[in-house]
């Protein structure tokens, strides 16, 4: 491109240089010609006028005398009646600019000048003319190697930008050139570059989502899986298979639900559901986890609570919190309903050492944990509340207690009043 754009402007100036250089030789030749035509002329009626003078006033015209009155390099020839010819100066050799004058005394003045003098002349224009020209190719090629350079770097840059893109590094440049079109390119390949690590962002964010909100769903169904072959009990068998097959169910829901989310977070499918089934079935399910480390799982509250949401989301929700009491809480944990406004809440508590002072808030932000976990499942969480429109919140950070915030519908049946229960 660089040689291509200093070619062309190379050949736009020549050939202005070659149309109007042409022009202007042909223009100076012909001034110089007519000027030196002109000169002559001059000389000639000069010295017919001095020859008259001096013949009126009955003075000598010889040659002597004639000789400081003729320039230099010209040649005089003065012809009078009953007397030879006069020649003042060198005769001219070859080609020669003549002009003859006739004085009021008949005589006869024929001045001679070489045309070589002519030659020298334009031979010194033709050479000016040149030199400007050269100096003109040479600007133009300075001009052309600058404006090639302005070009072609832009271009290289965003076909860097672009390869890099395609490389999996969509890291935007925010360069720009000051040239509109290619500005353009570079605000569009940036903008894709965004995006491109948008969707990177997100795919990441979903494996690293589905990994650790399967992770335990998928344990316990093993666990169950076990007891089955462990048993010879038919009831004990189907009661277990039921489970498995409940959970199986909830795991296909998790996995939508983690689809959804990755496609548009704001998208949701809330319903109005019984809070009090999907607490219900989350102390199954964990029971036989804190059973395992002599731990205890226990809800109590406000009973009959209708929320809006996504049930599956909400139980997703509950087990984070749940699971992340029984790895970095203590002693028994709690899970107790309440209404606050036009609000259902579901706290979560335990009675370990609480969030650290130096995590606070920060606690929902991904990767950030107070001990050796991935920091997901808490952010994970959030995310879910915050799609079906409701939110969650560190409530108090020793010891800890974690809110779970839902709209609340009108129950459906008279509520039993706010008495604790273990159930």
């Amino acid at each position: 491109m660089r040689r291509r754009l200093i070619q062309s402007t190379l050949a736009v100036v020549l050939v202005v240089i070659a149309v109007f250089g042409v022009s202007l030789v042909i223009v100076e030749t012909r001034t110089i010609s007519n000027s030196a035509q002109e000169r002559v002329d001059s000389e000639a009626l000069r010295l017919a006028s001095i020859v008259d003078s001096r013949i009126l006033g009955a003075e000598d015209v010889t040659a002597d005398i004639l000789r400081n009155q003729v320039g230099t390099g010209q040649y005089a020839i003065i012809r009078m009646p009953d007397r030879s010819p006069i020649t003042v100066g060198t005769k001219p050799q070859g080609e020669v600019i003549q002009s003859s004058a006739d004085g009021e005394e008949g005589e006869r003045v024929t001045v001679q000048e070489p045309r070589s003098s002519v030659t020298r002349e334009v031979g010194r224009t033709l050479l000016i003319i040149g030199a400007v020209a050269l100096l003109a190719v040479i600007a133009a090629v300075l001009l052309a190697v600058r404006q090639a350079n302005r070009l072609a770097s832009p271009l290289t840059d965003l076909a860097e930008t672009a390869e890099r893109l395609g490389s999996g590094d969509p890291r935007p440049r925010h360069k720009r050139y000051g040239v509109p079109e290619l500005d353009r390119v570079a605000d569009v390949l940036d903008s894709s570059a965004e995006r491109i690590a948008r969707m990177l962002t997100a795919e990441r964010r979903l494996a690293a989502d589905a990994s650790h909100q399967l992770r335990t769903p998928l344990t316990a169904l093993s666990m169950r899986l076990e007891e089955i072959t462990l048993t010879d009990d038919p009831d004990t068998v189907k009661d277990e298979a039921n489970v498995a097959l409940a959970q199986v169910e909830r795991l296909t829901d998790v996995v939508e639900r983690l689809l959804t989310n990755a496609r548009d977070p704001r998208t949701g499918s809330a319903v109005s559901f019984d809070l009090d089934e999907v607490i219900q079935q989350q102390l199954a399910e964990w029971r036989p986890a804190y059973r395992s480390v002599g731990r205890a799982i226990v809800s109590s509250g406000k009973r009959h609570l209708r929320a809006v949401g996504t049930p599956g989301a909400v139980a997703q929700v509950l087990a984070a919190l749940i699971e992340n009491s029984l790895m970095h809480g203590g002693g028994t944990v709690a899970l107790r309903t309440r209404v606050t406004g036009n609000q259902a809440v579901v706290e979560v508590t335990d009675e370990g050492p609480g969030v650290p002072a130096d995590l606070g808030a920060r606690i929902f932000e991904r990767a950030i944990s107070g001990r050796n976990s991935t920091g997901i499942g808490l952010a994970v969480a959030r995310d879910l509340a915050e799609a079906d429109g409701g939110r969650l919140e560190l409530l108090q950070a020793q010891p800890p207690v974690f809110g779970l915030f839902l709209s609340r519908t009108p129950p459906l049946k008279k509520p039993d009043g706010e008495q604790p229960t273990v159930r």
